[in-house]
């Protein structure tokens, strides 16, 4: 059963991916009551390429104002990837999933090897040890027998591997529509009710 989360952490490394994180965000912002987010240096830097939109509190609350067209619900709380004293670091902080959209292949490397060198791993390392959801959007094409083997030492784990793949049985009506379905697969996994990914045989 779909539940509403109280607190969700958001992270964004440095992999294409941006027009799919700022869905998921924009998504995340009027479903949850506090939002977290982390973008590491890179990731900050592609997502603005991407999408031209600023890793900043205010232009992020715009931006999913404007594509949302609804009011932002959440609480938002924007967190430096060097500041490994934040609360969230700790598993004694309370929330109720994690997904980092898009997922590197040297930050998955470093989850599943347990180095927490900065916040985003550490979170997603305290994320495991605690049991909770953490979905990883990895992106990379080809993948090496090295992504490969640490995608799923993560998914042993008890890691959510969703890649952003496109599908069409929903006949998604350009990139938006596959950018809509990702972001809508990884509210699933995150137990949020969404209608942005129509059951299979509803059209």
């Amino acid at each position: 059963m779909a539940r509403e989360p109280s607190a969700i952490i958001c992270a964004v490394t440095g992999a294409s991916g941006g027009p799919v994180a700022l869905r998921l965000i924009t998504e995340l912002f009027i479903r949850v009551t506090k939002l977290h987010l982390v973008f590491s240096p890179t990731g900050a830097s592609v997502f603005l390429r991407e999408t031209g939109v600023e890793a900043a509190p205010a232009s992020l609350q715009q931006a999913a104002i404007k594509s949302s067209k609804s009011s932002v619900k959440a609480e938002l709380v924007v967190h430096s990837p060097d500041d490994l004293g934040a609360p969230i670091a700790s598993g004694s902080v309370k929330w109720d999933g994690m997904v980092i959209c898009p997922c590197s292949m040297g930050t998955a490397g470093r989850i599943a090897a347990g180095v927490s060198d900065n916040l985003i791993t550490r979170v997603a390392d305290v994320t495991l040890k605690e049991r909770r959801r953490l979905v990883l959007v990895p992106r990379e094409m080809p993948l090496s027998a090295l992504h490969l083997e640490n995608l799923l030492k993560l998914s042993r784990l008890g890691a959510i591997i969703l890649p952003p793949l496109m599908t069409f049985y929903h006949q998604p009506k350009g990139a938006g529509g596959h950018i809509a379905f990702i972001a809508g697969r990884v509210l699933d996994m995150l137990g949020l009710e969404n209608d942005l990914v129509p059951p299979w045989g509803s059209e």
